[in-house]
């Protein structure tokens, strides 16, 4: 299915004086943290306010805990001031989880009677597939508007070309194994370092192409052990004293100590250790590019919702905004990078 099939281009930002118009909207966070939340839920609360151009004069109400919040009726009104400073703050001032109650169709049930009880015009909901999953379920037995960001830092969602959290997580990637090729110069050694990305290989790919890696292991691609090894073998011939390799949680062999073993196994010319990064990926400042990606989509959210729609995801293909029903969404995942996969190959000589 193509992008150009089921994505439709709208235009936010526009310039409106639209009074009687208030809304009441709630916006929540679910699933995984990822940067860029924070900057997210600032623009969503001050692009519903009255500004410059634009009277909405709505009002935000934050979920505290996702959908799990939604159900127990943690709300707190946010203004203006309550998102001050939030574009340097990393995690989420709302909080995240995931609910298990809310998967089954008794909690969205019950989540679908309070946000009619306390009168919700519309829901805006940050996260990844599992919370636009979440929404789109809701969907179906709620009439409020339904509008869906993309937050995480897998970049594995279709309907956008990069993902609010993806740029501050390679990064992160990038930081760390800047100072690993440190410790792999100094000792003629390889490091096999692990990242996340279990459906997506986006994070390994960009992360050995911005840090220079010469070896990168996604789940689109199948793992050849003996392949790899012989690769290993011409750096060493070439002179090749460091070598860094990025292997996606999701590769089909295993995490970065499976594949380890299987090289050692192979015979490896490399003396190696496995780092697996975890969860520090989702922490830290965001960057700047996930500041805006976040602010646009933030505003184009609110935008979207006063223009009637709902059902729908927003995001950002070939620098146009875009919306693509959540049914699009999460039917699959992006396809695998092998764009960068190539260049990685070409320049890890």
């Amino acid at each position: 299915m193509g992008l150009g099939r089921i994505i439709a281009r709208f235009q936010p930002f526009a310039r409106r004086t639209e009074k009687g118009n208030k809304m009441k909207i709630g916006v929540l966070c679910s699933g995984g943290d990822a940067p860029g939340m924070n900057p997210c839920i600032r623009a969503i609360v001050r692009a519903g306010a009255q500004s410059v151009g634009v009277d909405y004069r709505d009002e935000i109400v934050g979920i505290y805990h996702g959908y799990r919040g939604l159900l127990n009726e943690e709300f707190l009104p946010l203004g203006a001031r309550e998102v001050s400073g939030l574009t340097s703050r990393g995690g989420s001032i709302l909080y995240s989880s995931r609910c298990k109650e809310f998967e089954a169709p008794e909690g969205r049930a019950k989540a679908a009677e309070i946000l009619k009880r306390n009168k919700f015009d519309a829901l805006i909901t940050i996260g990844g597939n599992g919370t636009l999953s979440g929404a789109r379920d809701l969907g179906e037995v709620w009439d409020g508007k339904i509008i869906g960001v993309p937050g995480t830092i897998d970049n594995d969602l279709l309907g956008t070309d990069m993902t609010i959290g993806f740029q501050t997580a390679v990064q992160t990637g990038v930081e760390a194994v800047d100072k690993l090729r440190d410790t792999a110069g100094s000792h003629d050694m390889m490091f096999i370092v692990e990242v996340m990305g279990r459906l997506c290989g986006d994070l390994a790919a960009y992360i050995a192409l911005a840090a220079g890696c010469e070896l990168a292991e996604i789940r689109e691609i199948p793992t050849n052990i003996d392949a790899i090894v012989e690769k290993l073998k011409t750096f060493k011939e070439k002179g090749k004293r460091s070598i860094i390799m990025t292997v996606a949680e999701g590769d089909d062999y295993g995490g970065a100590y499976e594949i380890l073993n299987g090289l050692k196994a192979a015979g490896s010319p490399y003396e190696m250790r496995a780092v697996v990064l975890g969860h520090v990926q989702r922490g830290g400042v965001p960057c700047p590019g996930d500041r805006i990606l976040a602010t646009k989509l933030g505003i184009s959210a609110v935008d979207a919702v006063h223009l009637g729609e709902t059902g729908k995801m927003v995001g950002e293909v070939n620098g146009k905004l875009v919306l693509t029903p959540f049914k699009d969404v999460v039917v699959g995942r992006r396809e695998g990078p092998m764009d960068v996969m190539t260049l990685i190959d070409r320049v890890s000589v």
